[in-house]
């Protein structure tokens, strides 16, 4: 079953057009990447998603369309965005940014039981439960925005270049992090990210945009076996 679909989707910010036409889907349960240069429209897709830019086009979730809702509509579906740059609030501590990411939930056995749950996967942030969000490293923040998107129970978590401006060995505990989410949680992502071997590890397939428009799509092992893409995005 298809979660989210994009077809032919434009966006712009006033008058100039980022997104030309970009299609994409994601499965229900799965976990899709969106791989391509600085201003191929990354990011301008997953606003597109969230709301947050003028779009044309037909996005739908979950058979709702949701083309032309709001950032507060989509968020009460289902869908969590952890934006580039990551967003914790700094002045609060570890665990009230996981209260906060919960804040829709009245269900406060479940609020409880998921704060234990993200602790677990999450043993970096365990141990500085008590600390403000501003106290932790880059990667803790990383993975506190991860954590506090999930406190929402959404069913898709979507991800903004989640190793940006981390060291390489910490972007490999970010993503440790979120395939743990994953295999735990069961919960269907969308990830944009420039570094494909880290993406790979954890996403089925994947859409590669240029210039705003969604140029090839394919599973991990049909991209894998292409050479523009291993020149591009693997380092091959």
């Amino acid at each position: 079953m298809t979660l989210l679909e994009l077809d032919a989707v434009r966006a712009s910010y006033g008058k100039v057009q980022v997104l030309q036409d970009v299609s994409l889907s994601v499965p229900d349960g799965g976990a899709v990447g969106i791989l391509g240069a600085n201003g191929a429209g990354k990011t301008t897709t997953l606003r597109a998603i969230s709301g947050t830019v003028n779009v044309r086009g037909r996005i739908t979730f979950d058979g709702i369309d949701i083309t032309r809702s709001g950032p507060e509509k989509v968020a009460s579906l289902g869908i969590a965005h952890v934006p580039e740059g990551r967003g914790t609030l700094p002045n609060l501590s570890v665990r009230e940014n996981l209260r906060v990411g919960a804040y829709l939930r009245k269900d406060r056995r479940g609020i409880a039981q998921d704060i234990d749950f993200v602790l677990e996967l999450f043993p970096h942030l365990e141990r500085r439960i008590g600390q403000n969000a501003s106290t932790l490293s880059g990667g803790e923040q990383q993975m506190l925005a991860i954590a506090r998107a999930f406190m929402a129970k959404p069913r898709l978590l979507v991800l903004d270049e989640p190793s940006l401006g981390l060291a390489p060995s910490t972007s490999q505990d970010v993503y440790d992090s979120i395939q743990r989410l994953r295999d735990e949680s069961g919960i269907a992502m969308l990830v944009v990210e420039q570094n494909a071997n880290l993406a790979f590890r954890i996403v089925e397939s994947a859409t590669v945009l240029e210039t705003g428009h969604s140029v090839l799509s394919g599973t991990v092992e049909e991209l894998k076996g292409r050479d523009e893409i291993r020149k591009a995005y693997l380092g091959g």
